[in-house]
C-alpha cells in the first residue's frame, strides 16, 4: 500500500477501514517485536486484517493457532472459515482431520448441515477412515437428518459405498432390507447384481457393477501378516498370535488362541482369523480330533467359538472363494486320510458337505482361483508323493484331475498373485509357479534352504515365507525362525529378520483391518 503507486502514497494520514484500534496496535507491535498473542476471541479479526493487508507471515500464524485448536467437533466448521479465508494451509489440515476421525465427526452437529456435494466428497475419499458398513449408517443419518428434500439422494449417495468390503451378511440382511434402499429401484438393482455376483458362482460382474465393485479398499485398512499356532521352539502347540507390523518391523502379540490345537487349519475371511479343527488334548492326556472352530477379530482382540465343522479333523488344508470357507482333507479320528471337503457359508454360518476329492493326500499345496481350487501333490496313504493337480469346480461342485511330472511337492504352501499359484518348497529349496491361463509350470529363484512345514502368505503383493523346518549342510533336520519375502517383480528373496522365536507347522494369514482403530497391547 504505502511503498506502491497507489493514493495512499501521497497522504500524511490514512484512515483504516475495518480494522479495530487494538488488532491494529496488534500488527504493528507483531511488526516490530516478531510476536503476538493470538486468542480464539482475536484470531478471526487478525485474519481478517493481515488478509486485507496482504501480509501473509501473520495470516498463516494465524492458520497455525486455528490448526493447533482443530477437533472432530469443530474440523467441519473450520473447512467453512477456510474457505471463507481462501487459507488452503487450514482447509487441509481440517480436512485431514475430518477424513481421519470421521466417525467422531459424523455425530456433530456440523455434520448435518453438509450439503449433498460436501457428503458425497467424504464419502468418495480414498483415506476416509471407516468401515464401509459405517459409510451407509452415516448417509442414512444425514438423509433421516432432513428426510423430505434429501431423501432422493440415497441412489447418489449409495453408489459411493464399497459394496465389495461390506460384510455380506450386514448387505443382505440389513442394507438390502432397509426402508430407503428398498425405496429406490435404482439402489435395488445394485443390491440385486451384488447378490448375483456372490450367490452364483459362474456369473461374472456385470458392466455397470464394475466400477463400483472395483473400487480398493480405503487406505487405512492395512494388509497385514498374522502368524499364529504352530509347534513353537521344538516343543508342544503355541498358543501364541503374532502380527507383523511393516511399519515399525516389529511383532506385536494378539490375544492367545482358546485352546493348544495340533495341525489345525487357518484362513482369514472379511478381515476374521478362523482357526479350524486340529487334535486338542483330553484330560487324561488323550489325543483328539476336533471340529470346532474359532474366530478372532482385530476390533476386540478377542476369540470367540464359530459354528463347528461337520466333521472332526486334523492335518487338514483349506482355501477361500467368495463368502465360502473350504476345508479339505486331513486325518479322522482313527488316523485314517480323508478326501472328504466341507463348505461354509459365512453369510448364513452353515457347513455343509461338498463332492470329495478323487485322491485323498496329506500335505499337499492348496489355493483357490477363478471359481477354481487347486490341489497340488502332497503324499497319499503310503507316503509316496502324488504327482498331480486336483482341480475343484466351485460352481459345479465337480472335480477332475491332471496329471504330472512337474508336481512333487509335499509339505508345500502355495499363494496366488494375479493369474498365477507359486509353490514354494517342500523338501526342497525349489520355488515354481503354475501359470492358470497358459496351464504351464515357471521356475522361481530357489529359497536359500530346503523347507518344509513352513507357511507362506500373500501381503501387499508379496510372498511371506516364515518358520518351518529346514534340512542343514549336515543333512540334519532342525526348526527354523526365519522370515523372508518373495517379490515376483524382480523374482528375488529378501529376508525380513527372524521370526520372535523358531516355529514349524503354523498358520499365516492376511488379515485387513483399520490402521488407526487397532493397537495390539
Amino acid at each position: 500500500m504505502f511503498c506502491s503507486s497507489f493514493l495512499e502514497t501521497q497522504k500524511p494520514q490514512i484512515n483504516l477501514q475495518g480494522v479495530p484500534y487494538d488488532i491494529l496496535m496488534s500488527i504493528v507491535e507483531y511488526v516490530y517485536t516478531g510476536s503476538i498473542s493470538i486468542t480464539m476471541e482475536l484470531v478471526l479479526p487478525l485474519m481478517q486484517a493481515a488478509s486485507m493487508l496482504q501480509y501473509g507471515r501473520l495470516f498463516e500464524a494465524c492458520s497455525t493457532f486455528l490448526q493447533s485448536q482443530l477437533s472432530p467437533d469443530n474440523c467441519l466448521s473450520m473447512i467453512r472459515l477456510s474457505e471463507i479465508l481462501h487459507c488452503s494451509s487450514l482447509q487441509e489440515k481440517a480436512r485431514e482431520l475430518a477424513v481421519k476421525s470421521f466417525s467422531d465427526v459424523v455425530v456433530s452437529q456440523d455434520f448435518c448441515e453438509l450439503s449433498l456435494p460436501e457428503l458425497v466428497s467424504y464419502l468418495e475419499d480414498d483415506r476416509l477412515c471407516v468401515e464401509e458398513e459405517q459409510v451407509f449408517e452415516t448417509l442414512l443419518a444425514w438423509i433421516h437428518h432432513d428426510p423430505f428434500s434429501r431423501c432422493g439422494s440415497i441412489h447418489d449417495l449409495f453408489r459411493r459405498v464399497r459394496l465389495r468390503h461390506v460384510h455380506p451378511s450386514y448387505l443382505f440382511q440389513f442394507i438390502a432390507n432397509d426402508p430407503l434402499v428398498q425405496s429406490s429401484s435404482l439402489c435395488t438393482e445394485i443390491i440385486e447384481s451384488v447378490r448375483r455376483l456372490l450367490f452364483s458362482v459362474g456369473t461374472h460382474c456385470p458392466g455397470d457393477l464394475e466400477p463400483l465393485w472395483a473400487a480398493p479398499r480405503r487406505q487405512n485398512c492395512k494388509e497385514a501378516l498374522v502368524v499364529v499356532g504352530g509347534r513353537k521352539n521344538g516343543e508342544r502347540t503355541s498358543r501364541d498370535a503374532l502380527l507383523y507390523d511393516e511399519q515399525s518391523h516389529c511383532w506385536q502379540w494378539l490375544a492367545k488362541v482358546p485352546l493348544r490345537l495340533y495341525r489345525p487349519a487357518y484362513i482369514c475371511m472379511h478381515s476374521i482369523l478362523y482357526v479350524l479343527g486340529g487334535l486338542t488334548m483330553s484330560a487324561g492326556g488323550q489325543y483328539t480330533p476336533s471340529n470346532t472352530v474359532y474366530t478372532l477379530s482385530l476390533k476386540t482382540n478377542q476369540w470367540r467359538m464359530g459354528k463347528p465343522m461337520v466333521k472332526p479333523r486334523y492335518a487338514h488344508q483349506s482355501s477361500t472363494y467368495l463368502h465360502f470357507i473350504f476345508v479339505l482333507g486331513g486325518l479322522t479320528a482313527d488316523g485314517q486320510l480323508s478326501s472328504e471337503v466341507e463348505r461354509y457359508d459365512t453369510m448364513f454360518s452353515q457347513w455343509e458337505s461338498m463332492a470329495p476329492m478323487p485322491t485323498a493326500v496329506l500335505h499337499p499345496a492348496v489355493a483357490a482361483h477363478n471359481q477354481r481350487i487347486y490341489v497340488f501333490g502332497g503324499e497319499d496313504a503310503m507316503q509316496k508323493p502324488v504327482r498331480m493337480i486336483q482341480v475343484y469346480n466351485i460352481g459345479r461342485n465337480m472335480w477332475y484331475r491332471m496329471e504330472t511330472r512337474m508336481v512333487k511337492n509335499i509339505c508345500a504352501p502355495a499363494a496366488v498373485i494375479d493369474d498365477k499359484i507359486y509353490i514354494v518348497g517342500g523338501y526342497t529349496r525349489r520355488m515354481v509357479a503354475y501359470d492358470i491361463k497358459t496351464n504351464r509350470f515357471e521356475k522361481c529363484e530357489n529359497m536359500k534352504a530346503r523347507k518344509m512345514h513352513h507357511s507362506a502368505s500373500v501381503v501387499n503383493d508379496k510372498i511371506y515365507v516364515t518358520g518351518g523346518r529346514f534340512i542343514n549342510s549336515h543333512e540334519s533336520v532342525e526348526d527354523s525362525d526365519s522370515f523372508d519375502c518373495y517379490n515376483p517383480k524382480t523374482d528375488s528373496w529378501l529376508s525380513m529378520g527372524t521370526l520372535p522365536f523358531k516355529l514349524f507347522d503354523h498358520g499365516s494369514v492376511p488379515l485387513v483391518y483399520l490402521s488407526d482403530k487397532f493397537l495390539p497391547t
